[in-house]
């Protein structure tokens, strides 16, 4: 039950068209592998978390190197990786008991805000004048990005410098902009 006029929960209408997890129906081993589990998990070591965050972080990040270095994003110009990367690495395998860390925010945190970043430097690269006004795109592109990740509960805060860079960054906006024309 909302607490006031202005309290908004989207998985109120999300939960009807988005079927609970059936994961506990799969056979015991996979569901466990996929996350499931029947009692919550003991609380583990830091050091243990400092081992398995320093894999996670290097290989993670290694793969979205890989990938960047591949002919096909080196021909297109493409930064060797978007700087975020590396904050959303830290947060996803050192805090991940923190509802800001879990899959659905990071990857729909993401999304989102990469999408209004694009299209909000999209639509200030119609002006003649956008070099000037890159800086507002910046922020609005952040600040759209907030609200609607707050709306659809996907609160990431990597997101906000994604969106941030697809504004400000001239490298990532070329990739988007640069072949940009209005038609019709």
């Amino acid at each position: 039950m909302p607490t006031s006029p202005y309290d908004f929960d989207i998985d109120r209408y999300v939960s009807r068209i988005v079927p609970r997890s059936r994961l506990h129906l799969l056979p015991k081993p996979i569901s466990r592998f996929l996350g499931y589990r029947s009692t919550p998990a003991a609380p583990t070591g830091s050091i243990l978390i400092w081992c398995w965050s320093f894999i996670g972080a290097f290989c993670g990040i290694l793969i979205v190197e890989a990938v960047f270095e591949t002919k096909h994003f080196q021909t297109q110009g493409v930064p060797p990786v978007v700087a975020s990367l590396g904050a959303a690495a830290i947060l996803e395998f050192h805090t991940i008991d923190s509802p800001l860390a879990q899959p659905r925010n990071a990857i729909l945190g993401q999304m989102f805000s990469a999408t209004i970043g694009i299209g909000v430097t999209k639509l200030f690269y119609l002006s003649p004048n956008f070099e000037s006004w890159r800086w507002v795109a910046g922020a609005l592109s952040v600040g759209l990005s907030s609200a609607f990740m707050g709306l659809t509960k996907t609160v990431h805060p990597p997101a906000g410098a994604t969106a941030l860079l697809c504004s400000t960054e001239p490298a990532i906006v070329a990739l988007g902009c640069d072949n940009f024309q209005i038609t019709g």
